[in-house]
């Protein structure tokens, strides 16, 4: 079982920054994605973005040089760093996770998701 946690969502002013996380935890082996997504009222769920195992990385048009996606310092930990925000961002963030288990069965798994609110 593997279970994921994002934490760092809150309310933000325009063109403020926000740092999202993401833990993984469970039977891991490795993880050979981490992605977070949004999805804000009355739109469909987007790519926000991805990073590998070996660090490279992916972004969602709206969101390209804006954030940044990174790997933390704990193993199967990630953040996602963001910046310039508008009120275009509100939305609830999710991170996905894809690897594999100890055992070597792949996985994917979504957290509960975290809001970032981008008002006055």
């Amino acid at each position: 079982q593997v279970q994921l946690v994002e934490s760092g969502g809150g309310l933000v002013q325009p063109g403020g920054s926000l740092r999202l996380s993401c833990a993984a935890s469970g039977s891991i082996f490795s993880i050979s994605t981490m992605a977070w997504y949004r999805q804000a009222p009355g739109k469909e769920r987007e790519l926000v973005a991805i990073i590998s195992a070996t660090g490279g990385t992916n972004y969602g048009d709206s969101v390209k040089g804006r954030f940044a996606i990174s790997k933390g310092n704990a193993e199967n930990t990630g953040y996602l760093q963001m910046s310039s925000l508008t009120p275009d961002d509100t939305a609830i963030y999710y991170c996905n996770a894809k690897g594999y288990y100890k055992g070597l069965k792949n996985f994917e798994v979504w957290g509960q998701g975290t809001l970032v609110t981008v008002s006055l």
